[in-house]
């Protein structure tokens, strides 16, 4: 079964962002972002991801990417 990817630490890199000005502009706890960077999360809500892009000037799919295999297997 396939799996989504976070790539949220190359966009951040890319962006020349840390993780606290990230939470300070989108307005979520640094734990919470934290998790998403590493890819710790099952879920996110439309209205972070949004936050998240606007922060970043950058498209879902910048941050979100499907693998079709998981790696663990």
């Amino acid at each position: 079964m396939g799996q989504i990817i976070l790539r949220l630490d190359r966009v951040m890199a890319d962006r020349k962002m840390s993780l606290n000005d990230l939470a300070e502009k989108v307005g979520v706890s640094n734990v919470n972002l934290s998790k998403m960077k590493n890819g710790k999360i099952s879920a996110i809500r439309f209205s972070t991801l949004v936050a998240v892009c606007e922060a970043l000037n950058c498209q879902p799919g910048d941050i979100l990417e499907y693998s079709p295999e998981d790696p663990a297997e």
